[in-house]
C-alpha cells in the first residue's frame, strides 16, 4: 500500500533522524537518490547540460548538491539562484568544487532554453499559494524549452497537504520524493503537475496511521470477497438495486451489470426497467413492489436514473442494512435521515453533485477535493467516495483514518453510465461483507483496472466497462489461487 503523509507528520520524523545522524547526512541521502533518478532520466550524463532552479530552502540545497554529482559525472550544471542571499552555502560550494557554475542576471534564460535538463528546487513542501513573479518567469521559459524537468520532493507552486494548485506551479516530468509520499502527489490537480513518481527511502520512522494510502493489487486481493466451500448465494449476500425510470431504464441495467459482478451472491431488482434488466440480465431477481417488499438484502444501492422517485430512496435509507446512495438519490436523500442512520452509508457523488451537496460552485470541489471529501463525509456522517481522475474515499464523519485515492482509471471513463456501474460494484462488495470504506476503494480500483482494459487507448462505453470487471478481479486475484 502506498501511504503519504502531511508536512507536519514528515517533518516530525526528519527532526527525530538528524538528531541521530551526522549533520548534513539526510541531505546527502536525498541528493544521492536525486542524482541517480536525474542520471537516468539523461540517459547519457557526461557532456549533458543540466540547470538548477534553487530557492531559498532545503530543496534548494538537495539540487546543489546533486548537481555537484552530476557535474562529477561530466555534465556541465549551472544554478540560477533565486534567493542569492539564503542559498544553502555547503550544497553551493559543493557544486563549485564540483565545476558547476553559478548564472548571473540575465543569463538563465538562454541556459534553460539550451538544457537537456532543469531540476526544480524552488520551493519546499511547506510552500503555499503558487510560485512568485520571478520563479513564474523562469518556469515559463523551462516549459518553452525541450528540457526534461525533475522537481525535488514536490514541484514547486502546488500545496503538499491538499494537492492544491493556487496560481503558477511546476510542470515536472519526475518528481523525486524523499521518505514518503505527500498527500499532493497523488491527489488531483497537483498530481497532474508531478509526472512519474519516484520515491526515495531515507529512513524516516513514520506514524502507522498515514493522512492518505492508495490501495495496491495485493492490498484489493486481500479484501476480495472469495467465497468459501460452504458458500450459498445468500451466505454469499444479496445486492438490492433501486435504479432505473421510465426516461433512465438503461442506469438499472447498468448498475446491475455491475452488481452481477461484484461477488454478491445475488441481485434483487426494485424499479420500472425491470423488463430491460430481465432481458439482459435473466438472474436478476425482480420485484413488483417497492423495496420492502423485495425480501432479504444485505445491502442497497439507490438512486441511478430513478428521476423524482424520492419514496423509493427513503425506503431504502430506512432499511438497517448498509446503503449506497449515488446520483438522483444524492438529490433525494434527506441529509438529517443519513446523519441519522445506524447502519453504514456509501455516498458516490461526482464533483457537480458534491458541490451541490456542499453548497459551493463545482470549482471549488475540483481544486480541494480532499478538503471536499472530507467535508461531505463530516457533514452527512457517511462514508463519501468522491469519484473523478483520482477517486478519493473518505470513513463517515469524515475522522481520522486515512482518506483512500485511487488512481487506476482512465479519462476514458468519463462516459454515460459509467458511475451507474461503480455503484452496482461498490453496492455488491457492500452486500459481501465489506465495510463502506473498502467496498468504495476496492470498487474504484476494480472499476478503474476494467475501464483501462475496456478502453485500450479508445473511446469505451459504460456496458463495455461491466463487462471487463472479471478480467480486472482476474487481474488482482488470479485463478488458480487458493480460497480463503
Amino acid at each position: 500500500m502506498r501511504t503519504a503523509y502531511s508536512v507536519e507528520t514528515v517533518r516530525a520524523a526528519e527532526r527525530e533522524l538528524m538528531a541521530r545522524l551526522p549533520e548534513g547526512a539526510l541531505m546527502q541521502r536525498a541528493a544521492a537518490g536525486l542524482a541517480a533518478a536525474c542520471a537516468e532520466l539523461l540517459g547519457r550524463v557526461y557532456g549533458s547540460r543540466v540547470v538548477l532552479l534553487v530557492g531559498s530552502g532545503d530543496n534548494g540545497g538537495d539540487a546543489l548538491y546533486a548537481g555537484a554529482r552530476l557535474a562529477r559525472r561530466g555534465a556541465g550544471v549551472a544554478a540560477v539562484l533565486l534567493a542569492p542571499e539564503r542559498t544553502h552555502e555547503g550544497g553551493l560550494a559543493a557544486l563549485r568544487r564540483a565545476g558547476g557554475t553559478v548564472v548571473r542576471d540575465g543569463g538563465a534564460e538562454e541556459l534553460l532554453l539550451r538544457a537537456d535538463l532543469v531540476v526544480d528546487g524552488i520551493v519546499g513542501i511547506g510552500g503555499k499559494g503558487g510560485l512568485r513573479p520571478e520563479a513564474a518567469a523562469l518556469v515559463a521559459v523551462v516549459e518553452r524549452s525541450r528540457a526534461a524537468v525533475v522537481a525535488v520532493d514536490l514541484p514547486s507552486g502546488v500545496e503538499a497537504d491538499s494537492g492544491e494548485v493556487r496560481g503558477a506551479a511546476v510542470r515536472a516530468d519526475l518528481t523525486v520524493t524523499f521518505g514518503t509520499h505527500k498527500p499532493g502527489l497523488l491527489i488531483d490537480p497537483a498530481r497532474e503537475y508531478a509526472g512519474s513518481v519516484r520515491l526515495v527511502d531515507i529512513g524516516l520512522e513514520l506514524p502507522e496511521e498515514a493522512e492518505l494510502e492508495a490501495l495496491q493489487d495485493v492490498d484489493v486481493a486481500r479484501l476480495l470477497p472469495v467465497p468459501s466451500a460452504e458458500s450459498d448465494k445468500y451466505r454469499r449476500g444479496v445486492v438490492g438495486v433501486v435504479a432505473g425510470s421510465a426516461r433512465y431504464p438503461g442506469a438499472a441495467v447498468l448498475a446491475v451489470a455491475g452488481a452481477l459482478r461484484g461477488g454478491a451472491g445475488a441481485v434483487r431488482y426494485v424499479g420500472p426497467a425491470k423488463d430491460e434488466v430481465l432481458a439482459r440480465f435473466p438472474e436478476t431477481l425482480v420485484s413488483d413492489g417497492g423495496p420492502r417488499k423485495a425480501g432479504r438484502v444485505q445491502a442497497w444501492v439507490a438512486g441511478p436514473g430513478v428521476g423524482d422517485d424520492a419514496d423509493a430512496v427513503a425506503e431504502v435509507l430506512e432499511a438497517d442494512v448498509p446503503v449506497l446512495v449515488d446520483a438522483d438519490g444524492l438529490r433525494l436523500a434527506d441529509r438529517d435521515t443519513v446523519r441519522g442512520r445506524t447502519a453504514p452509508t456509501l455516498m458516490t457523488p461526482h464533483a457537480g453533485e458534491a458541490a451541490a451537496l456542499l453548497g459551493v460552485r463545482r470549482e471549488e470541489v475540483e481544486a480541494g477535493r480532499l478538503a471536499a471529501v472530507r467535508e461531505l463525509a463530516a457533514a452527512y456522517r457517511a462514508t463519501v467516495l468522491l469519484k473523478g481522475s483520482t477517486t478519493l474515499v473518505a470513513s463517515a464523519g469524515g475522522g481520522a483514518a486515512a482518506v483512500r485515492v485511487n488512481a487506476t482509471g482512465t479519462p476514458w471513463l468519463a462516459t454515460a453510465g459509467s458511475g451507474d456501474v461503480l455503484s452496482g460494484l461498490a453496492g455488491s462488495l457492500l452486500a459481501a461483507g465489506l465495510d463502506g470504506r473498502d467496498a468504495g476503494s476496492v470498487a474504484a480500483y476494480l472499476h478503474g483496472l476494467a475501464g483501462r482494459f475496456a478502453a485500450e487507448g479508445a473511446p469505451t462505453v459504460a456496458h463495455e466497462v461491466a463487462a471487463q470487471l472479471r478480467s480486472a478481479w482476474q487481474g488482482v486475484y488470479p485463478p488458480g489461487r487458493p480460497t480463503r
